[in-house]
């Protein structure tokens, strides 16, 4: 039997502005369909992404930033955000979306599945995977 490859997307980009962060969603998802080990990765502007309350009636965009709660529908729930990232930006996790799984392992217990990590801890994943695709 094949070995599962591990495919990570890094998302750089802001939410709006560009194609990037949108297309980045559509193809996770696609990827986790098909039963691929999906991590995701947000740097830069790339945490932009995952912030609460995303309001984009004054660009005329669709919000697409409730989609990433169905993440954990396609068992992804390994979201990493580096730290230094975040605080350039002047945010904390608590700022970003509540985004969680369940675990069947323990009794169905819900954990987050955003980790923040530092960009040293971020490269030692990155290392890890066998597939990356930036956004």
């Amino acid at each position: 039997m094949p070995q599962i490859k591990k495919f990570l997307y890094v998302n750089r980009k802001a939410p709006h502005g560009s194609i990037y962060a949108l297309e980045s969603l559509e193809v996770v998802l696609v990827g986790a369909a098909f039963d691929q080990d999906v991590s995701l990765a947000f740097i830069d502007d790339g945490v932009y992404q995952l912030m609460l309350n995303q309001n984009t009636n004054g660009i005329g965009v669709k919000n697409f930033s409730p989609t990433y709660r169905a993440l954990s529908d396609y068992d992804i729930n390994q979201i990493y955000v580096e730290k230094e990232s975040l605080e350039l930006r002047g945010l904390k996790q608590e700022d970003l979306l509540p985004l969680t799984w369940e675990d069947e392992d323990e009794d169905w217990a819900e954990k987050d599945s955003i980790q923040v990590v530092s960009s040293e801890e971020l490269g030692d994943i990155i290392d890890k995977q066998d597939i990356i695709f930036n956004f």
